[in-house]
């Protein structure tokens, strides 16, 4: 194994971890923007819990991610929600939160974006 085949395994590792930390960081504003606890964030499955209710959805709903392709539906719907209690329109929720959640997570929570709560049934 020469350098160059070492820094094959680095620099992905590198690209991961930095778009973890943004993504965090990201969510955490997000989070705190909300009125909800930014930390939640940090803990895995109470985070999906904390956007469930950022989106207005019920908190059971998180069963319906333990379903296969449920679970993408399910991640769709959200995405939606979340970019409605912002403001943002549907194809921010797909394309920005959604398809590019790397992208749109950190232009809800860094941004200018206000939480308005999530939009009447």
């Amino acid at each position: 194994m020469n350098q160059s085949d070492a820094a094959f395994g680095v620099v992905p590792l590198v690209i991961s971890l930095a778009i973890a930390v943004l993504m965090i960081a990201a969510m955490w504003k997000v989070f705190s923007k909300a009125g909800r606890p930014g930390w939640a964030a940090i803990i895995p499955i109470y985070n999906l819990y904390v956007l469930l209710k950022v989106a207005g959805r019920p908190g059971w709903w998180l069963i319906l991610f333990i379903i296969p392709l449920v679970n993408i539906v399910m991640s769709i719907i959200i995405s939606l929600d979340v970019a409605k209690s912002f403001g943002k329109g549907g194809a921010f929720g797909f394309f920005g939160l959604w398809l590019f959640g790397f992208i749109g997570y950190p232009v809800l929570g860094f941004g200018s974006a206000r939480y308005q709560g999530p939009a009447a049934a």
